[in-house]
């Protein structure tokens, strides 16, 4: 081998002449995936059930239950927020709560209703509808939803 010849290019080599490749795109504008979007299904299922419980515990047990309801929707809407570590994962239980609790709203024609009074039913609306809010806009997780866990968890 002379000292005139090219050396071999490795792999490991950077290639200079390559044309730039476009970024993957991340967020709502990637490809959905199938285990994301069931998750989201079934968190928006489970708000929906905690909206039915909700509203049934709120109207029978007016102080302690409009709590424990209360409890029980922040719990499923920062679970979801945890869980996938996306606000979506806060919002997709937010929807079923929502669709449920309208729904519930309506009434029957025969005049029967399903909240009890009108200051319980106000503070359970507003009340979710704003623990919805937070736990949907809150800044970042106190850890990454898939990195290392801190000591003790």
């Amino acid at each position: 081998m002379s000292s005139r010849q090219r050396p071999r290019a490795s792999s490991r080599a950077p290639r200079t002449n390559a044309p730039p490749r476009a970024p993957e795109p991340t967020g709502l504008a990637a490809a959905p995936k199938p285990g994301r979007i069931a998750a989201y299904a079934g968190l928006a299922v489970l708000g929906a059930a905690v909206g039915l419980a909700g509203t049934l515990l709120q109207g029978a047990l007016f102080p302690g239950g409009l709590l424990l309801a209360l409890l029980a929707a922040a719990g499923v809407f920062y679970g979801g927020r945890v869980l996938t570590g996306t606000q979506l994962g806060a919002l997709a239980p937010a929807v079923g709560w929502f669709v449920v609790v309208v729904l519930l709203l309506g009434g029957r024609p025969e005049g029967d209703f399903v909240f009890g009074e009108e200051l319980g039913l106000a503070l359970f609306m507003l009340g979710t509808m704003g623990i919805a809010v937070m736990c949907a806009t809150m800044s970042r997780l106190p850890y990454p939803a898939d990195g290392p866990r801190p000591p003790g968890t």
